[in-house]
């Protein structure tokens, strides 16, 4: 469960970690924490004044003849992560939360976002600022239709709003007299000016055959067929998505925090090739890689990025189907080809040929997840040393794990922010601490850590919660109805092409036996040193059917509102099952190697099946982890991990010291290296 995925809250953070008063839902933002009612008004510190940027950009919209202005949270490319460049709404607002929408007219500016947000939102905003604590478009356009007149002109940028979301807004508008406008050029962008961050320029490279499934040609065929063999016949596939691109061609870059992407957009047609980029990031020896000096149908021909609505247009012009993932095509293309030249899918090909990994692109996710155990058993075996000292919080826990995985081999930073959260701030599953603001580890509080690495060969996503004291009954009941959720979805055989949402429940059936439940989704797909979140794989109903080949995490928890947080996540892979009677049926294989808390689980909750699971699982994780750790002479790791993979039994878990384990494990390597 990636930091995204949840969004994060620094400021509510602020009141949770110092004060420890956790603020149930309900009672969110109830009280603004600015008074404007007073001259001079009252603020705190952390506002950021607008008043000088709003006034700009009101001249903006008195140029542009409009009545009100649009500012989404959102990129051209429909990212999960910002770039600098493209976080508008935070440098015009001066709120910093990842979910929120802003609209300014000529006399009111106001943000709309949901609860996680509105502390942080009112701590960062001035008086030019109205918080309104909803989301959705209906809201917004009820409160545009009381502020601007009849007549008016309710402007936006085509490439930051999805189709739907223009839809949406079409939609609300229609027969109230107010016009939505399309505006090419971004007013926030022209009144940022020059102090607006420049776009990255760092190299676009190419991956290594090693660390890829299919060169770029057989990807390109492969989608070319699928052109030929489509029953609308489409003439081209046009890709917006950052990791579509990255996928194809198998290139990479870093413009995009913890996604190795670059700007870019492809339109692949059945003749030709033409990447939208900054031309100058490629090297030369990327050039040829490219095969960009010639024009052939395998010759990928370079346009600038700023070029591809014109291109499009042109292109749209002449006798073709356009073939596009609606998910992630803004207006800003969708506007200009005619409907009759369109063909739309929810996702592209790309994104759906993507989601099945090959034999070889399975291999090497695999092999990334054994480095990863083995960085996040050498930082559980660290906390339990450091602890006790009382000589970790949460921040520098989260920067230890990820200094850990920065030394595994073929690493490429983090995948998401670190979600490192002792006690009551596991309740707040949107958490991620700060240098400045972070609890202490302690050993008589829960603490869950959820963290990922990209690396040359996968992407990265795990959850482990841990408790070093004496967790109480309730505690023990909830970590271990989470454990059988995510065993009795891990171990569960379905019929091939079985929706994700049909059956999620089992994750959560434990939990719903005696009245618990978690907010969130249950799983999302991972890519291969791409997203974290990889689209359309997962439990969701916008998800595609589950195919052999996909790879989803497994992800139930339990959050008790300002007491502790739980969350178990694995990454599985969709492999055929053996069943009794012939048929196509699937289940899941687990690649996360990092063994559970003994200590959280209560055994007299697990059946037999359960019991047989998790030896199964804890002698997997010995044969493929343990002989890394022996080739390491990691010797202390690899004694925690033969302490924490004992078999368990359906008496308490032993209760084996590290030290006795520890001597045990350097017999046995001193016999081995002889």
């Amino acid at each position: 469960m990636a930091r995204a995925h949840w969004g994060c809250c620094p400021w509510l953070v602020l009141l949770c970690a110092c004060a420890w008063g956790h603020p149930k839902p309900a009672d969110l933002g109830e009280e603004d924490v600015r008074n404007c009612s007073i001259s001079p008004p009252y603020l705190p510190v952390t506002v950021v004044n607008t008043t000088v940027r709003l006034t700009a950009l009101r001249q903006q919209l008195q140029t542009q003849n409009l009545s009100a202005y649009i500012i989404p949270d959102t990129d051209a490319h429909m990212n999960e992560y910002l770039g600098t460049p493209d976080k508008r709404r935070d440098w015009i607002t001066g709120f910093t939360g990842s979910a929120g929408t802003a609209v300014v007219t000529m006399g009111k500016a106001a943000l709309w976002t949901d609860s996680r947000y509105w502390t942080q939102a009112e701590r960062q905003m001035d008086c030019n600022w109205e918080l309104h604590k909803e989301v959705g478009t209906n809201p917004i356009v009820i409160w545009l239709l009381t502020e601007i007149p009849a007549g008016g002109r309710v402007g936006f940028d085509p490439f930051l709003l999805s189709i739907d979301s223009w839809k949406s807004y079409d939609l609300a508008l229609q027969g109230s007299n107010r016009q939505l406008v399309s505006i090419t050029v971004n007013l926030v962008d022209l009144v940022w000016g020059s102090e607006r961050p420049l776009f990255p320029s760092q190299p676009i490279y190419a991956l290594q055959e090693a660390f890829t499934g299919n060169t770029w040609q057989e990807k390109v065929s492969n989608i070319r067929s699928q052109m030929q063999n489509h029953l609308k016949a489409p003439t081209a596939v046009l890709l917006s998505a950052l990791d579509e691109t990255a996928w194809l061609f198998n290139l990479r870059s870093n413009d995009i925090p913890y996604n190795p992407f670059f700007y870019s957009y492809t339109l692949l047609t059945d003749s030709s090739i033409r990447l939208f980029v900054n031309k100058s990031r490629f090297s030369s020896e990327t050039l040829r890689y490219l095969n960009s000096s010639c024009t052939g149908p395998m010759c990928v021909q370079l346009e600038d990025y700023s070029q591809v609505r014109d291109s499009i247009q042109t292109y749209a012009s002449g006798d073709v189907r356009i073939w596009i993932g609606t998910s992630y095509t803004t207006y800003g293309l969708y506007e200009v080809i005619p409907k009759e030249k369109l063909v739309t899918d929810t996702y592209s090909p790309v994104m759906t040929t993507k989601a099945v990994k090959n034999s070889k692109e399975q291999a090497l996710l695999k092999a990334s997840h054994v480095r990863d155990a083995i960085a996040v058993i050498r930082y559980l075996v660290w906390l339990e040393k450091n602890v006790p000292k009382g000589t970790v919080n949460e921040f520098s826990g989260a920067e230890m794990v990820n200094k850990f995985r920065g030394e595994e081999e073929f690493s490429s930073g983090p995948s998401f922010e670190t979600i490192s959260a002792s006690g009551l701030n596991a309740a707040l599953a949107h958490y991620s601490p700060t240098k400045e603001l972070n609890h202490k580890l302690s050993s008589d509080e829960m603490y869950l850590l959820d963290s990922g690495g990209q690396y040359w060969d996968g992407t990265t996503d795990i959850t482990r919660t841990v408790h070093w004291g004496t967790p109480s009954a309730f505690q023990k009941e909830a970590y271990t109805r989470v454990l059988i959720g995510n065993i009795d979805l891990s171990s569960l055989i379905f019929p091939a092409a079985t929706s994700g949402r049909v059956m999620e429940a089992f994750a959560r059936r434990a939990l719903w036996n005696v009245g618990l439940n978690y907010g969130h989704g249950t799983g999302h797909g991972i890519g291969n040193f791409l997203c974290v979140h990889e689209w359309p794989v997962g439990f969701q109903s916008s998800n595609i059917a589950m195919a052999k080949g996909m790879f989803t995490s497994i992800e139930p928890g339990y959050y008790k509102d300002g007491e502790f947080g739980i969350r178990l996540e694995d990454i599985a892979l969709v492999v055929e099952a053996k069943t009794k009677y012939p048929g196509t049926y699937l289940t899941f294989e687990v690649v996360s190697l990092v063994p559970y808390d003994r200590n959280l689980i209560d055994v007299s909750l697990l059946s037999p099946e359960h019991f047989q699971y998790l030896n199964r699982y804890y002698q997997t994780i010995r044969e493929k982890v343990g002989p890394e750790l022996q080739r390491r002479q990691l010797l202390e790791e690899y004694a925690w991990l033969q302490q924490h993979t004992e078999p368990l039994s359906a008496r308490a878990p032993g209760t084996t010291s590290l030290a006795s384990v520890l001597t045990a494990s350097a017999l046995a390597i001193l016999s081995w290296s002889v």
